[in-house]
């Protein structure tokens, strides 16, 4: 049973402000490692985990999630496993999502670092098929597709929208390959990775099947972007599902998450490891139970369009990356309240959705 919001025990970070070294490792318990590695985006960096495993009777590493492809994080690699991790080839490449920083080395890792049979992927069954798609479409991230369905949500800056149109292969570069073989993770699964066992716990919202990883004797939890310290996950709507209440389904599976014991030790994707993990579920809830209420005063004021929301929900300048991201979360607010009833939305002229209350 859920803790009630005064058991809440707060948030703490067991390591401080201690980091991996670059192209270290830092031990958090036997036989779980951290690495950092840097992005090239204003969120500029990514925990990745390298967990000690064995495959048929050798020892080997299980990696848990691997970077966008860039060179400095596969310089990055090549300088662990020349040193830390030289010792055991790669037998197992695991992906939480389908996003860039997850997947992107993903088929180079196996490639460069298996032993005499190849790593294989394990990802879920929608993650692997909309990264697979994304090299090819780059459905969310850019090109015709994306710019339409930006400006059908009120988007209309002249050289934003070139540039997104023109930004057809972005996730591409960012996500060179995606292995076509895979072994498929689905929720509630046990995957057993050296001594410890770890339980699948499917999330959605941020990603079509985010698996999180959990195991109960050490009461880890490797969040990846489901549950993270300080920000809020992205929660998108895309062009590919216009009509998803994906901030519906995100908090559904936090909820589900309060059902982990409290003194559960999170490993997330951005920010440090930390317990508490039940006082963060309740503080992202109240965050967009919050911005929710803004957006429904907005749309009692006058019918709105996603981009009305922008200066609403984010207070702060925003790139055109970020611009993107940001369009998909006010999509994502406007639909969870027309899924739940309190609003109604309808095209205007120039074929722009806008959202009244009811």
């Amino acid at each position: 049973m859920a803790a009630s919001a005064i058991d809440f025990p707060p948030m703490s970070h067991p390591w401080g402000d201690t980091l991996p070294a670059p192209g270290g490792l830092l031990t958090l318990r036997p036989g779980l490692h951290w690495v950092r590695m840097p992005l090239p985006f204003a969120l500029n960096h990514i925990n990745l985990w390298a967990l000690d495993d064995a495959h048929e009777g050798q020892p080997s590493w299980t990696v848990v999630d691997a970077g966008v492809a860039t060179e400095a994080i596969r310089t990055l690699w090549q300088t662990l496993w020349a040193g830390p991790l030289a010792a055991k080839p790669l037998s197992r490449m695991l992906v939480t999502h389908m996003h860039p920083d997850h997947v992107g080395n993903a088929q180079w890792l196996i490639d460069n670092f298996s032993g005499a049979q190849p790593a294989r992927l394990w990802m879920s069954a929608a993650d692997h098929l909309a990264a697979t798609l994304a090299c090819r479409e780059t459905t969310g991230y850019g090109g015709d597709r994306a710019a339409d369905y930006f400006e059908s949500h009120g988007l209309s800056h002249p050289e934003g929208m070139a540039k997104i149109r023109e930004r057809g292969g972005y996730y591409a570069s960012m996500v060179p390959s995606v292995p076509y073989v895979y072994r498929r993770l689905m929720d509630g699964m046990h995957v057993q990775m050296g001594e410890r066992s770890w339980q699948c716990l499917a999330g959605y919202g941020h990603a079509p099947e985010h698996m999180a990883l959990y195991n109960e004797r050490d009461g880890l939890l490797i969040s990846g972007d489901m549950l993270l310290p300080r920000i809020s996950t992205n929660v998108s709507v895309t062009d590919m599902e216009p009509e998803a209440d994906a901030l519906g389904l995100f908090l559904a599976s936090l909820e589900r998450m309060t059902a982990l014991p409290a003194d559960t030790l999170a490993l997330p994707s951005h920010g440090l490891p930390f317990t508490g993990i039940h006082t963060r579920i309740q503080q992202l809830k109240d965050h967009h139970r919050d911005r929710l209420h803004d957006v429904l005063t907005a749309c009692r004021s006058q019918p709105c369009s996603a981009a009305d929301m922008l200066p609403i929900l984010f207070q702060r300048s925003l790139d055109l990356h970020q611009t993107t991201f940001a369009m998909g979360e006010a999509v994502a607010h406007l639909n969870h309240l027309w899924h739940l009833g309190q609003l109604r939305r309808e095209q205007d002229t120039q074929g722009v959705w806008r959202f009244e209350a009811v």
